[in-house]
């Protein structure tokens, strides 16, 4: 009788999803059908299960890397940076495709938002992209693509749930997600440098530089750009944890602020309020989605599953390939975070029960979720950039066709050669 109240309780979660309901209500209403449904069921459960989703001490780092993240948009470190990256592209073809591309993954190490980062780059990069000569098409998915590589670079907001969910080390996730958020950067600038060339995009200068121009930028952009590595490095030697590294983060944001004499209370209320609405909209759907992970290991469904599978499939390759077509079409109608709260407690030990190394499987499920972002119909990514930039989401979705094959030939390489997520990570622990 359960397993038929775990199916209308799915059927609710994906029609609430299918009519455009907001993914929290969504993923509310599948979990209150069942314990509405459910005979041994209290609804009075759901609301502690709700509360305790959202009380794990290694989630207390969402909203400091948030803030951190707010903060260093208030604080003029964004100018800097860009500066940076102009300098270092300007005479490469396609230099502004190429410094968007850079910007999201240097932000990355600062933000930790993908959404964030979307809309940061839409209102700055795009127009001058276009005053350069480039489509408002390729603008836009460009700044959608790049800001993918934003979860992937620490302190990805992506990685900190996965490592609460499976207890897999955060700090290994985030020296793992190094390594595959330049190898997405690469593949991206190359993949700009090509179409770029194509349509005669801005062709590479053949001036040279100005004598000491990268060397400043560099030194205006140092000080933030240290940021990942004092996160990373204080986690390694155990300074501090994932969480408190949040809180570090904060202060030098705000030190930032105080050194370049850009910060004003005004600005710090505003971040403050940014920072908190944003984590609110995260901690609504963890929640929700912790109850709904919770009635489906309570009903056994990550056991069974794993039997099911493992049975049936006896080659761990294609079993990867499955996974990556399974989690592309739940990321299409799934917001990423809540997907990954309900299925990693599904697919995490199916990947152990194959011998799957946990950081591999890790830095796959990210990215494929992270891919959904720029997918349609529900790509959170789409949406955030065209509603800045006005680009028609038809046009957007035909120019996006050689970054999704790049984005799939990207995936097939992070769930083929393992080294790509582990090496990095087995040189630094």
């Amino acid at each position: 009788m359960q397993i038929y109240v775990i199916l209308i309780a799915c059927a609710v979660l994906l029609l609430c999803l299918f009519f455009k309901v907001p993914v929290f209500i969504s993923v509310f209403a599948g979990a209150l059908v069942y314990f509405l449904l459910g005979a041994s069921s209290s609804p009075a459960i759901l609301a502690q299960r709700i509360i305790s989703g959202t009380q794990s001490i290694p989630l207390l780092a969402i909203p400091f890397f948030i803030c951190a993240g707010v903060f260093m948009n208030y604080t003029g470190v964004t100018k800097r940076i860009m500066n940076f990256c102009n300098a270092l592209t300007k005479r490469m073809t396609g230099g502004l495709g190429q410094v968007n591309v850079l910007l999201s993954t240097l932000m990355g190490g600062l933000s930790g938002s993908n959404l964030a980062d979307a809309a940061m780059e839409a209102k700055m990069l795009v127009p001058e992209m276009e005053k350069a000569g480039y489509s408002k098409e390729f603008s836009s998915v460009l700044t959608a693509t790049s800001a993918m590589i934003t979860p992937l670079i620490p302190p990805g907001i992506g990685m900190i749930l996965y490592g609460s969910i499976a207890n897999v080390s955060i700090g290994k996730l985030f020296v793992a997600g190094i390594g595959i958020g330049i190898l997405l950067c690469v593949s991206l600038m190359i993949l700009v440098w090509i179409i770029s060339k194509k349509r005669g995009y801005q062709v590479a200068q053949k001036e040279p530089r100005q004598k000491g121009e990268v060397g400043k930028s560099f030194r205006q952009a140092v000080l933030p750009l240290c940021l990942p590595i004092i996160i990373i490095g204080g986690i390694r030697i155990g300074a501090v944890t994932p969480t408190e590294a949040g809180t570090v983060a904060i202060v030098y944001a705000l030190l930032l602020g105080v050194v370049y004499h850009e910060i004003t209370i005004k600005n710090i209320i505003s971040g403050l309020k940014e920072s908190v609405a944003t984590t609110a909209s995260i901690m609504l759907i963890v929640g929700g989605a912790s109850a709904f992970a919770w009635v489906l290991t309570r009903e056994r469904i990550p056991q069974q599953l794993t039997t099911l599978i493992t049975s049936n499939i006896h080659n761990k390759y294609l079993f990867l390939l499955i996974v990556i077509v399974f989690l592309l079409l739940v990321g299409m109608f799934i917001e990423g975070n809540a997907a990954m709260i309900v299925l990693v407690p599904l697919l995490a030990p199916v990947a152990a029960a194959y011998g799957i190394d946990e950081i591999h499987f890790a830095m796959l499920f990210i990215f494929v979720m992270a891919v959904g972002g720029v997918t349609p119909p529900m790509g959170t990514l789409i949406f955030v950039t065209c509603g800045v930039t006005k680009c028609d989401i038809k046009a957007f979705i035909k120019e996006s066709l050689p970054f999704y094959v790049l984005l799939l030939i990207v995936m097939l390489l992070i769930a083929f050669v393992p080294v790509l997520s582990t090496g990095l990570v087995n040189l630094v622990y």
